[in-house]
């Protein structure tokens, strides 16, 4: 059968001769057949994963009386003094910060050269590219041990690494917001004789400006539960208390500080989402009212047509308002910045790059076997692939439920989105620890911790994607007085179907990153191997399985990629 599709031509008598039409190439049957097959095989190997992993009912009932001992033991909390606790708050927020803007600042010419429309060499696209995704796939944890070992404790190896690392996220979606702007306001500016510096700054940079500082609250919310990880390779902060006092069996003290993190991350959550929503909205209403402000003042200094006044916004209480929180979220950048120069000048101690870096190449095992290492490696995958199915199976109600186009009720649809962000709150480390804890060394713990931390990404990525479907054939089946599951099942669900396909093998993605870390306390998998290694001082091992997990995610990647290319073209 031909794949190609032509309408037949009018061949009577007088007709006018027949347009020429395009001729458009079917998606070849095999492609979808071919995406199908691989979704179920990656499906059947995360069921499988669950049952070699000995993932069952019996497994949680067994682990019930030792979470009473447990509670115990952690009863009650142990809360550092005020003025440590605010220390330790002070000096995790300023890594943070200080981290999230760094990624900012490269992030941003990084995406001017990825994005197609901003850069027209295609060797230069692929390469900016290229290093966003070395920058993803690095696990921020190894980055950090290379930069504890190089420059010492403290807290800047954990902002060099949680910023180098987010470029590969921030890096990304900034190319893509620069990608997807309204050309209109950069030709206009264009048209002036502006320079290519200016097209940027007046053109492309004012549509952007709200996508990028959304990104970035987001980044700055991921960011602050990675810090409690980096604790534990030596990053200064509140994650290395916790390490600290884990390992004085000291549960009292470390789950008090397990608690003070989830304050902090469900109150930067909220803040994230505040802002969010604020800038968001207001880009709208920049885009109503025509060219943005920004791109509309360049254009008057390039034109400057006789009798043409300069048109400045009122000053509302509004814009006062927007005023006085870029001031405030100025000046605690600016203080998170000077508090990590002066922590670094004050208390750099490492062994030097070069001298790293030797040690680190040619790779090696560090005397483990390479068999170990596979073996290794291949439970952190099952670990990632069980604990995807498992979160999908706890994560798609609760999306449901939380989306307000679905859930029954307005409020219960807020009581899910707060569960959500309580449960996003909560760092899979800390969730891993007390897994551990309960019961005992091993991938199960590292299954569960992950699976219960895909209800608050996967969960709110399934209920914004069920928001965000075409509301009219919902409202046409309405209208045939159709029901509300008839309504779901016809109208909703096919159209964010796909969309869930996506959001699970993102999650499945930064599972296999997190499976990785977990294992650094004791939740099985490479991790365990890679903090042997980095202890040890055996950097040629750090080296291999940096580039093992570089490899499985890049093949993940790629299958994401292709799956997601597969399904744009069949739609």
């Amino acid at each position: 059968m031909s794949t190609l599709t032509e309408d037949a031509p009018d061949t009577s008598v007088g007709a006018p001769p027949p347009p020429r039409r395009r001729r458009t190439l079917a998606v070849p049957r095999a492609n979808t057949i071919a995406a199908t097959l691989v979704v179920l095989g990656l499906f059947g190997f995360g069921l499988w994963s669950m049952v070699e992993l000995r993932i069952n009912v019996a497994t949680i009932v067994d682990s019930v009386g030792n979470a009473g001992d447990f509670l115990g033991r952690m009863l009650p909390l142990d809360f550092p003094p005020i003025a440590e606790t605010a220390g330790l708050i002070g000096q995790t927020l300023a890594v943070v910060i200080a981290a999230t803007m760094l990624s900012m600042v490269l992030s941003a010419p990084l995406a001017i050269w990825a994005a197609g429309n901003t850069t027209r060499n295609k060797a230069t696209r692929f390469g900016a590219r290229a290093l966003i995704v070395v920058c993803r796939a690095i696990p921020d944890v190894v980055l950090a041990i290379v930069l504890v070992r190089v420059l010492g404790l403290g807290i800047l190896p954990g902002v060099l690494a949680m910023g180098i690392h987010s470029i590969g996220m921030i890096g990304k979606l900034y190319a893509d917001a620069i990608e997807q702007i309204d050309e209109g306001p950069r030709t206009a500016v264009r048209a002036t004789g502006a320079r290519r510096l200016q097209q940027l700054i007046g053109g492309v940079f004012p549509q952007v400006l709200p996508a990028f500082v959304a990104t970035a609250m987001h980044r700055l919310d991921i960011n602050l539960r990675i810090s409690v990880l980096l604790g534990f390779v030596g990053v200064a902060g509140i994650g290395k208390e916790i390490k600290n006092a884990i390992e004085r069996l000291d549960y009292k003290r470390a789950m008090a500080l397990a608690l003070i993190v989830l304050i902090l991350c469900v109150v930067m959550e909220l803040i994230s989402g505040a802002v969010r929503k604020a800038i968001l909205g207001q880009s709208v209403a920049n885009e109503r009212r025509g060219i943005l402000g920004l791109g509309r003042r360049v254009i008057e200094r390039g034109s400057r047509p006789v009798g043409e006044r300069r048109v400045s916004p009122p000053w509302t209480a509004a814009r006062v308002r927007r005023l006085g929180y870029a001031i405030v979220a100025g000046l605690v950048v600016a203080v998170s910045v000077v508090y990590v120069l002066i922590d670094f000048a004050g208390g750099a101690s490492g062994n030097g790059l070069w001298a790293t870096l030797g040690r680190m190449f040619p790779p090696g095992t560090g005397g483990v076997p390479t068999e170990t290492l596979m073996d290794a490696m291949f439970t952190t995958l099952q670990v990632a692939f069980a604990a995807t199915i498992i979160g999908a199976i706890l994560a798609i109600p609760v999306g449901l439920m939380a989306a307000r186009n679905v859930s029954p009720f307005p409020r219960l649809a807020k009581l899910f989105r707060m569960f959500i962000v309580v449960v996003r709150g909560i760092p899979e480390l800390i969730l891993a620890i007390v897994f551990v804890i309960m019961i005992g060394l091993g991938e199960i713990a590292g299954t569960f911790a992950l699976a219960i931390g895909a209800i608050g990404l996967l969960g709110k990525l399934v209920a914004d994607s069920v928001e965000e479907v075409d509301s009219g054939p919902e409202q046409a089946l309405r209208a045939t007085g159709a029901t509300r599951s008839q309504v779901f099942f016809a109208a909703t669900l096919p159209q964010a179907l796909p969309s869930f396909i996506g959001n699970l093998l993102y999650q499945l993605d930064v599972n296999i990153r997190s499976a990785t870390l977990l294992g650094i306390v004791g939740a099985g998998g490479i991790g365990y191997y890679l903090l042997q290694a980095s202890r040890v001082l055996e950097y040629e091992a750090v080296t291999l399985i940096t580039g093992m997990l570089f490899a499985v995610v890049m093949v993940i990647e790629l299958i994401a990629i292709w799956l997601r290319r597969t399904a744009g073209a069949k739609g």
